[in-house]
Order: C-alpha cells, then structure tokens, then sequence
C-alpha cells in the first residue's frame, strides 16, 4: 500500500466498470489455465500461449489503472506539493511495467 493512499482510487464509473468487467474474465481465463495444468495430456506451449494472454489483459487493466492514476493524481501533484512523492511511487511501478 501507499504512503498517498489517502488520495483513493478515482476511477470513473466507465473505467471502474471496465477493470472489473476485464478482471473477471482473467479470473476465468486464470482458472483455464489452472485446469490446463492439470491435464496431463496438454502441451506445454499451449499453457504459456495462455499465460502470455493472462499478462496481456493484467497489462490493459494495469494501463486503464495508470491513466486514471495520471489523470487524478499526478497532473495535481504540484498543486498539492506531493510531486516528489507521485514521481517516486510512479518510478517504483514503472520499473515492474
């Protein structure tokens, strides 16, 4: 958790509703991969092509999850004299991105 976790996660009710609708079906798509595992009859390359798509969806809820951050978060930081601290939250997320 944050030290500016205060500040909460603005998402509009389109992007909030979009993250979820997108969570949900990597919570499925999770699950799939999870039973491919235990068959023993699938090929390994068939699991990491599934894996790779997993990540791929993480990443497109992670960037609707950043443009909000960006939007409502970081464009105010001067105002609020918190840049320093936005700019050192964001390096610590974009060096995992």
């Amino acid at each position: 958790m944050s030290d500016l976790g205060c500040h909460g996660l603005r998402l509009d009710p389109a992007t909030r509703e979009s993250a979820r609708r997108r969570l949900l079906s990597i919570k499925g798509h999770v699950e799939g991969v999870l039973r491919m595992c235990e068959d023993e009859t699938i090929y390994c390359v068939d699991v990491l092509k599934q894996i790779k798509a997993v990540q791929g969806a993480l990443d497109k809820v992670g960037g609707l999850v950043l443009q909000s951050h960006l939007r409502d978060h970081v464009v105010s930081a001067g105002q609020r004299g918190d840049t320093e601290s936005i700019v050192a939250e964001l390096m610590e997320v974009l060096k995992y991105r």
